[in-house]
């Protein structure tokens, strides 16, 4: 009987994995993957997507060199960045843009981190205490989030692959989830034991 209820367990949880998975998936068709055929394009960069429904979602994830990617299109520009925050690894594509000191950034849903869509670099409110008025400014804390090239070419968007030579603090959620991801697979592929 315990076997039984384990083994219901087991398959429920795996649904629930599967059904993330697939809700995740809605954002767009996705194109790159690490564990599926790839789709390169010009100088092996990878095909994220038509550019059309790109710009019609605002936003899309994709896997690049398996590690998960947002695109965001916004005020008529693409940018793309690791998909989750450099702080705590919350989910950037669920954050709002919001134009701070001149530049387009995200803000993080989990912890209100500031990251500018163009550069990376991770933003925050301070001010000088040495000041007779002192009044808050935006400075940064510099680029903490890993940014990936994009490249527009007969309608569709490219991202290129990443220059892990320069390690970024995004690095280390973007694989921290990458490794949860794959154990979920394995978990819901391998088969219970007797």
């Amino acid at each position: 009987m315990l076997d039984l209820v384990i083994l219901s367990l087991h398959f429920f949880l795996c649904f629930l994995i599967s059904l993330v998975i697939w809700r995740r998936r809605e954002d767009v068709a996705l194109h790159g993957s690490s564990t599926g055929t790839v789709e390169t394009g010009p100088d092996g960069l990878i095909l994220i997507g038509k550019e059309d429904d790109i710009k019609k979602s605002g936003r899309v994830t994709a896997k690049v060199d398996g590690r998960e990617v947002v695109v965001f299109y916004h005020e008529g520009k693409f940018h793309a960045m690791d998909s989750r925050c450099y702080h705590e690894g919350g989910a950037l594509r669920l954050g709002d843009i919001e134009d701070i000191d001149g530049q387009a950034c995200i803000v993080c849903p989990w912890h209100k981190y500031v990251i500018t869509l163009e550069t990376g670099e991770g933003l925050y409110e301070g001010v000088d205490p040495l000041e007779p008025s002192p009044t808050p400014q935006w400075r940064s804390k510099g680029v903490k989030q890993r940014i990936h090239k994009v490249t527009v070419d007969s309608g569709n968007v490219y991202v290129s692959p990443p220059d892990f030579s320069v390690k970024f603090d995004s690095d280390y959620f973007a694989e921290k989830y990458r490794k949860n991801e794959l154990n979920l697979e394995k978990m819901c592929n391998s088969k219970p034991a007797k």
